[in-house]
């Protein structure tokens, strides 16, 4: 077996476990399915992780993954299906084959719930997006809609009324599934309104974001509204059901103790994918690290 750790996974995450794993003299091999990167690479502009004034998701991680194959880390564009327990570590099998390691760390990420609208994708990036924490400095002073109904679009409206100008809360149904608190505070804010039972319809505007129409779901009335910015908060989907016999699962998210281990002596979950509060860039190469020195120290007891 000549891979000390397996990495499922190419966001910032998984890159940064592979950073420190190298510098700790250990093999890796990374698995990932479509692009290196994940979701930060789509993003225009990355302005909130230290020592970085400006740069494009693209650039960032372009140069992660230079850091990472010049230490030495082996990579595959493969997805990978399940994981089996085999005398002195793991299996990971792919879609193309199986590879084995002495470890393995699960940085699958997860992706937002889409609305499904047919220019949702085109104007991502151009005034659409998924993340009022990493993006809502860029509307300062703007108008913006936001749309969703629980904790997280509550938490942003909320982050925003200090940053727009005005935010305009859009639900599919007639009432909030947020913490009551969350709504409380929401009430009281002056430039924050909100309107119940509207479905978008269209996003309008050719190469940026400029209004979002709804319909009224009870009158079928249209209604529009004039924006810079359209947050969307209606959930996030982990895809961590290959691994649900080696892992601890709360609501599809991996459970971890604080060093990122899971129950399974030898795997770790780091990024997106596992149970955690904020979801950035910079949470997600924390985890990346934390892991890395925690399966560098048990790859060590294996000697």
């Amino acid at each position: 077996m000549d891979i000390d750790t397996i990495i499922i996974g190419g966001g910032p995450a998984a890159m940064t476990a592979a950073l420190y794993l190298l510098r700790a003299g250990k093999s890796v091999l990374l698995l990932e399915k479509e692009n290196f990167g994940g979701q930060i690479a789509e993003s225009p502009r990355l302005e909130n992780f230290p020592s970085i004034k400006s740069i494009s998701g693209l650039d960032f991680s372009s140069q992660l993954f230079d850091q990472i194959t010049s230490l030495g880390a082996k990579f595959e564009l493969e997805e990978a299906e399940a994981i089996e327990k085999i005398e002195g570590g793991f299996k990971v099998k792919t879609n193309y084959g199986e590879h084995e390691g002495h470890s393995v760390i699960i940085a699958t990420g997860c992706e937002h719930r889409k609305l499904g609208n047919p220019r949702e994708e085109e104007l991502t990036g151009k005034g659409v997006s998924y993340c009022a924490t990493c993006d809502g400095a860029f509307y300062k002073g703007k108008d913006v809609v936001l749309i969703g109904d629980a904790n997280t679009a509550l938490q942003y409206a909320i982050l925003l009324s200090d940053i727009c100008h005005k935010v305009t809360i859009c639900t599919l149904f007639d009432h909030f599934f947020a913490d009551d608190i969350l709504v409380k505070t929401m009430k009281k804010l002056p430039n924050v309104e909100y309107f119940h039972n509207l479905s978008l319809v269209e996003f309008k505007g050719e190469n940026e974001l400029t209004g979002c129409v709804f319909e009224d779901t009870k009158t079928h009335e249209k209604k529009e509204f004039d924006c810079a910015g359209a947050f969307i908060a209606i959930g996030q989907l982990p895809h961590n059901e290959a691994f649900k016999d080696w892992v601890d699962l709360e609501k599809g998210f991996i459970k971890t103790d604080e060093l990122m281990a899971t129950k399974t002596p030898g795997i770790y979950a780091i990024g997106d994918c596992r149970v955690k509060k904020i979801r950035q860039v910079i949470t997600a190469t924390s985890d990346g690290a934390i892991a890395a020195v925690s399966c560098a120290n048990y790859l060590n007891t294996l000697k």
